[in-house]
This record gives structure tokens, C-alpha cells and sequence, in this order.
């Protein structure tokens, strides 16, 4: 399988948002990121610079890195009507060259001097609607699976934009990302592969308690 690229690195802080278009409600997260240039150090936890508001639901090791596919940011550009940088979804790396549909859980990629490992999808919040001011954003990401994924990295090192992003190991084939979004979203019935999920160390323990839900 020929190597992805790492196109862009984005960072950010957990900040205080005023109110919008969507809700009156004023709000706290990190998703809004800014691109950063040159090598940066990704540790066990966060790339250097970022940070998670929501712990719960964000953040630990098993979500130390949200990536994002390049390729559906035309398609998003188009539905939306407008510029959407990298970093629109909230991610800290966006790679062309792969998606939902070829990244499977447990897959190895080298970056940089850096080992990840992917260890479940990420499900879409509100958010992201705030974020980018479209209220039905979120349910929409739901729709078509494009939320991206989580990784834990199991070697510390710098990255940069640039850098190949290299599948070394893949163990679950048979799990993409889409699947397992599919079978959350109950787009797709298979007892005996969330039986199976809910068992795999690979996958974070929260989305394992998710699938033991399913089995």
C-alpha cells in the first residue's frame, strides 16, 4: 500500500467561545486549531500546544491524535459553499490519501520520527457546528461516517507537515473505520463482530463498552 501524506498539523487550546448564529450559549473547547509549520514534538497525549476542555470525551491515550482525510474537504467545500481551511473538523492532522474506507483499527503508521496506531473512530458533537456555523453539521458527519479517526502513539517524536504517513502493520483488515461507524450507527447488523470488538485491546475501552452494548 503506497504511503499517505501528512499535508497539515494543527494545534490549539482549550478557549472560551462567545455566542452565534446557532445558540446563545456561550462555550468552551479546543476545535479550533491553527496550523503550525516546521517539526513539532507529538508525546503520549498531544502534540505540543494542544489541548482537550472536554476530557471525558476527548483527549487520553487512546486519542492522543484526531486525523482527518484531506480528500472529503472538496467534497465539504462544494456542500457548504464555503473555504474551509485544514483543521475545519477539529483535527490535528489532516493526511491525504486515506479515509474512513481504507484506515482500519489497530493499523501502525509511521510520521515523522513518530509511531501511531489507530484506536477507534471519532464521533461528531455540536461542536463542530458551532465551530464551522452550520447547525446540521454534526448530523450530517454522522450520516456519510466522515468524522475521522483517533490515534494512540506508541513512539514519542517530531512531525511535520510533509511527512509520509506510512502503514507498517495492519492486523483488522476487516475493520475500517467505516465499518465500525456502520455498526454503531446501526447501519450494519453483525453481533458476532461487536462481540469480537468488544474484546480487542487495540480498541479504546470506551468504544469496547459501545460494541458489548451491540453484541
Amino acid at each position: 500500500m503506497p504511503a499517505a501524506t501528512l499535508l497539515s498539523i494543527q494545534v490549539g487550546l482549550p478557549a472560551e467561545h462567545s455566542a452565534d448564529t446557532i445558540s446563545d450559549q456561550h462555550w468552551q473547547s479546543a476545535i479550533f486549531k491553527q496550523p503550525v509549520s516546521g517539526r513539532i514534538w507529538l508525546d503520549t497525549l498531544n502534540l505540543s500546544g494542544d489541548g482537550q476542555h472536554d476530557r471525558k470525551n476527548h483527549g487520553g491515550p487512546f486519542r492522543a491524535v484526531l486525523a482527518y482525510a484531506a480528500d472529503h474537504y472538496p467534497v465539504w467545500r462544494t456542500a457548504l459553499e464555503r473555504e474551509l481551511p485544514y483543521g475545519s473538523f477539529g483535527e490535528n492532522f489532516t493526511v491525504a490519501g486515506m479515509d474512513e474506507s481504507t484506515v482500519c483499527l489497530g493499523d501502525v503508521y509511521t510520521v515523522g520520527t513518530a509511531r501511531v496506531q489507530v484506536a477507534q473512530p471519532r464521533y461528531p458533537c455540536w461542536k463542530l457546528a458551532r465551530r464551522n456555523g452550520v447547525a446540521d453539521l454534526a448530523a450530517r458527519v454522522e450520516r456519510n461516517g466522515w468524522g475521522g479517526w483517533y490515534n494512540r502513539v506508541l513512539q514519542t517524536g517530531y512531525v511535520q507537515a510533509g511527512d509520509p504517513y506510512e502503514l507498517v502493520e495492519r492486523t483488522y483488515p476487516q475493520y475500517t473505520i467505516a465499518f465500525l461507524n456502520d455498526l454503531l450507527m446501526k447501519r450494519a447488523a453483525d453481533a458476532a463482530a461487536c462481540a469480537a470488538l468488544a474484546e480487542l485491546e487495540a480498541l479504546s475501552p470506551e468504544w469496547r463498552r459501545l460494541y458489548a452494548r451491540l453484541a
